[in-house]
């Protein structure tokens, strides 16, 4: 299975197996690399630009944390979470991002709490236009943001890294049965929280939306088929 060319290297990372490694999550975020297929080691080598020994690197990390397998003389392949997984990832993003909305209400800056507005508004336009492929970039943006907002650059990427994971379960919209209308409205009694400087009440929303999304999602897996 020949990888697609959107595939590309990120800039910034401290090494080249740490650029890989998200160059893949990227992808499987993305869903350009998908669960069921077995990818070359070459071929992403190849198409990144690299050499096989930061691509080995890069996915034996990955699938130290269970999101590739790798096939012995054949590629890798990326694994999609079990409903156990779903649940041990909504319970991290649990113990980071209600405390980090409270912070980010109580001593954001101005300017990142008009940020946070410009991504909630960005969600809201393109859930109006019914366009998910500008939809999730502002949702992720706009997690992201609370989280710098609240001063914590880790744990906004310990969540980006869970996110890619939970990605691989589907479009949120299918593995989540919400339309993109309820996910936006599902962020607003936070943000709205956190630009009135409420504290309380931005850590309760976001803990709110966090469990009402790791139920659907877990629900979701648990009716699926056996494999």
């Amino acid at each position: 299975m020949l990888l697609v060319p959107s595939l590309r290297l990120p800039t910034g990372a401290p090494s080249l197996a740490d650029a890989v490694a998200q160059a893949v999550r990227d992808g499987v975020a993305s869903g350009e690399l998908v669960p069921d297929r077995t990818y070359s080691v070459y071929q992403l080598a190849e198409l990144l630009g690299v050499s096989r020994s930061p691509v080995r690197e890069g996915l034996l990390r990955l699938a130290e944390a269970g999101l590739v397998a790798i096939r012995r003389n054949r590629g890798f392949s990326v694994l999609p979470p079990r409903a156990h997984d779903v649940e041990e990832i909504v319970e991290i993003r649990l113990a980071l991002e209600p405390a980090a909305a409270r912070k980010a209400a109580t001593g954001g800056t101005d300017g990142e709490h008009a940020a946070i507005r410009v991504a909630l508004d960005a969600m809201a336009a393109a859930a109006a236009r019914g366009d998910e492929a500008s939809f999730w970039p502002a949702d992720r943006a706009l997690h992201d943001l609370l989280l710098r907002a609240a001063g914590n650059g880790r744990a906004a990427a310990i969540v980006a890294q869970l996110r890619a994971t939970t990605a691989l379960l589907g479009p949120p919209t299918t593995a989540s049965g919400r339309t993109l209308a309820e996910i936006h409205a599902e962020h607003e009694p936070v943000v709205a929280a956190v630009l009135a400087r409420d504290g309380a009440a931005a850590e309760a929303a976001m803990r709110t939306h966090l469990e009402a999304t790791g139920a659907l999602l877990v629900s979701h897996l648990r009716a699926r088929p056996p494999h």
